[in-house]
């Protein structure tokens, strides 16, 4: 066993004995995982010790080898390095790659995207002349591309089976936002959504982190992080959202990148910018006047976004000054943060479940419950988590 440097030590505490190990190494392991936040992880970087059964615990739910506190720091590094490079490469089955708006650690969203990459793995197996993915990589790599936005977002647009005048058919935004994900998945983009409580993980309150994209060249899958948290208007973001995400599953991009609302992140520039074309064409916003708030008001809501996405939108395309721009976002902002909160209606068990799985992965696997290929004590496990009664699933199995 390494001995830590008695500054750098944290100690076990076992039958009224105490073993040192390395706050660093300790700090390195849980910094990692989504057990960080535990209040006695938080207690033992406090007070310098925790008792032997919680450290086991807890390393146990992070799925960390308790031995490894004990391994010197160095190989304690090179674990989590290691355990990083496979999640962010996808090299394996356990490993997946990703690419999110805002920031966000991986330990913030580790079993949420091992879960979903389950579920692709799963459904894989019991479809194995699943098609290709159309969507993925239809736009090539950005880099290398001669086409302009404009040209990419047809493209896009095409493969994800819509049109704008079908999209503006929809009376309101959160039609349109079913819509899409209707249109997303028929195409085999699933969509999961964020559903507190029936998931493996929480996304940590106060992370300011938007969606992701989970890899996978037949059934890749969207995660939509936020209900409204830091939303001026929930269903016009999620749309931009799913629409950037898919533009970045255009491009085969799956590397980790951030993105921030107000300025846009040079590293997604040209995603950004075919998201925004996608939904608010360069031809049809020059033709339109914004001489006011109201007016961009009106035409987010005609264009299915949000006022701010609509303002960037304008001010990226010349039609109002940056000056003008900022007064706006600052409006907007004030208003939204002087909003009446609303609390959240709670689902029932069996639409939270059908939101997080996305409602194509799950009917799919009703009908897999239906033929006998899953049997019932299965679909409770990976397709529900175990969040609808053994009755409920044979309810679905009788109606597949």
């Amino acid at each position: 066993m390494s001995h830590p440097d008695a500054s750098d030590e944290l100690l076990v505490k076992l039958n009224g004995q105490t073993v040192p190990i390395s706050r660093t190494g300790f700090d390195l392991l849980f910094d990692n995982s989504h057990r960080r936040g535990y209040a006695d992880i938080r207690h033992a970087r406090e007070d310098g010790f925790i008792n032997w059964a919680d450290l086991v615990a807890h390393a146990r739910a992070a799925d960390i080898p308790w031995t490894l506190f004990f391994a010197p720091v160095e190989n304690i590094r090179s674990q989590v390095q290691r355990k990083t490079n496979l999640l962010l490469k996808g090299t394996s089955k356990q490993a997946f790659s990703m690419n999110s708006r805002h920031e966000v650690q991986l330990a913030d969203v580790e079993l949420i995207v091992k879960d979903l990459l389950r579920k692709q793995e799963h459904l894989k197996r019991l479809e194995p002349n699943m098609a290709k993915n159309q969507v993925v990589g239809c736009l090539g790599k950005p880099a290398k591309t001669k086409r302009t936005p404009v040209e990419d977002a047809n493209i896009l647009r095409s493969a994800l089976g819509f049109t704008l005048d079908e999209l503006h058919a929809n009376g309101t935004k959160e039609r349109a936002f079913e819509f899409l994900i209707n249109c997303f998945e028929a195409h085999q983009l699933f969509v999961s959504r964020n559903q507190p409580g029936y998931m493996l993980q929480r996304v940590p309150q106060g992370i300011k982190f938007s969606g992701l994209a989970v890899k996978d060249n037949k059934i890749p899958y969207l995660f939509l992080a936020s209900g409204d948290e830091g939303d001026f208007e929930p269903a016009g973001r999620k749309i931009f959202t799913m629409v950037l995400l898919a533009a970045l599953v255009g491009y085969g991009t799956f590397a980790p990148v951030t993105f921030e609302d107000k300025t846009g992140n040079g590293a997604i520039k040209r995603e950004y910018e075919v998201a925004g074309e996608v939904l608010m064409p360069r031809a049809e916003l020059k033709k339109v006047s914004v001489p006011s708030l109201d007016a961009a008001r009106q035409h987010a809501t005609a264009y299915k976004v949000t006022p701010s996405a609509f303002v960037m939108r304008a001010w990226k395309l010349d039609l109002i000054d940056r000056e003008t721009t900022d007064a706006w976002l600052a409006e907007l902002e004030r208003v939204y943060l002087q909003r009446e909160k609303k609390p959240a209606q709670k689902a029932k068990p069996i639409n939270a479940v059908m939101r997080y799985c996305g409602p194509e992965y799950f009917s799919r696997m009703v009908i897999q419950l239906g033929s006998g290929r899953l049997d019932v004590g299965e679909f409770r496990r990976s397709v529900c988590l175990n969040h609808l009664s053994t009755s409920e699933v044979r309810d679905l199995a009788a109606t597949a």
